[in-house]
């Protein structure tokens, strides 16, 4: 029998953060039987300078599955955007290879939407047209990509703004946009770099809210780079903890918090566990990996 962890703030006795309840392990023996959409083998990633090689990444290595919501998180400098710039196919590993559905990724493809911190809609188009982009690139005639953005615009709660431009919304909602826009081109995988990184508290919230309700009506996969442990364990299915100097897996870690998710759950048992483990591994790592380097 496993020894309870003590968080380190409050004292409070916890249950391990790997006990789960009958509930949350049937969820994983579920998810266990899905097919592997991505995986993530053996990769490496190694830069060149002055000073000589460095290597930001070393043998990462993760499966993710249909309908899976992975987060990545780490320390400052442990390659977590490195490695979403890899799966995504807008920089080349070194070593290793990532797979998508068994096929090893070579560059950008339709396969995976990308959303990033930063916006990155056309200003000169309405949040219509932006959503409706993608798919009349891909050769969809114009009614069909305005129903198919109307449809997206529905599903991210922003029907009433299709004909509004970019600098009419809040970040929160140009942020939707942004994920309207990359899932009406239907990719495998949703790949989200800290995409709720430069809202303010009450927005990233809402945010998160936003993103768990997609997630329960759309058939679609997420990895997900974040540095805040609390929406890491709120959003995700299971957290890949990375180290750093070079960045490398240290645990992937299930997370015992049951769904349909709440705030109501950020001081449960298993949340306060999950987050004292988290706290552990990163806080206590890079301390160690500094006096090390030191």
């Amino acid at each position: 029998m496993e020894t309870p962890v003590k968080h380190p703030t409050d004292q409070i006795e916890l249950p391990s953060y790997q006990q789960q309840s009958p509930e949350v392990a049937a969820h994983f023996a579920e998810l266990n039987a899905r097919p592997v959409v991505m995986t993530v083998g053996g990769v490496g990633r190694v830069f060149e300078s002055a000073q000589g090689q460095i290597t930001a990444l070393r043998n990462i290595e993760f499966e993710v599955r249909q309908r899976e919501f992975i987060s990545v998180i780490g320390p400052s400098g442990c390659g977590k955007s490195t490695l979403i710039r890899i799966v995504s196919g807008l920089e080349q590993c070194t070593s290793g290879a990532v797979l998508i559905d068994g096929k090893p990724v070579v560059g950008p493809g339709p396969d995976r939407g990308m959303v990033f911190q930063a916006y990155t809609l056309f200003p000169w188009l309405t949040v219509k047209a932006n959503v409706m982009f993608g798919p009349s690139m891909k050769g969809v005639s114009r009614d069909e990509a305005e129903k198919q953005a109307l449809e997206w615009l529905r599903v991210v709660g922003l029907s009433q703004f299709a004909e509004h431009y970019p600098n009419q919304l809040s970040g929160g909602m140009k942020q939707r946009v942004a994920i309207a826009r990359a899932l009406a081109n239907q990719p495998r995988i949703l790949l989200m770099d800290e995409p709720f990184g430069a809202l303010d508290a009450q927005t990233r919230a809402s945010m998160q809210a936003h993103l768990l309700k997609i997630c329960a009506s759309v058939d679609i996969t997420i990895l997900f780079i974040t540095h805040d442990l609390d929406e890491a364990i709120y959003l995700s299915d299971r957290v890949v903890v990375l180290g750093a100097h070079p960045g490398r897996v240290l645990e992937v870690i299930e997370v015992p918090v049951p769904r349909p998710r709440s705030v109501d759950q950020f001081l449960s048992g298993p949340f306060l566990a999950t987050k004292a483990r988290l706290e552990e591994l990163i806080h206590h790592r890079t301390a160690t990996d500094e006096s090390a380097a030191a």
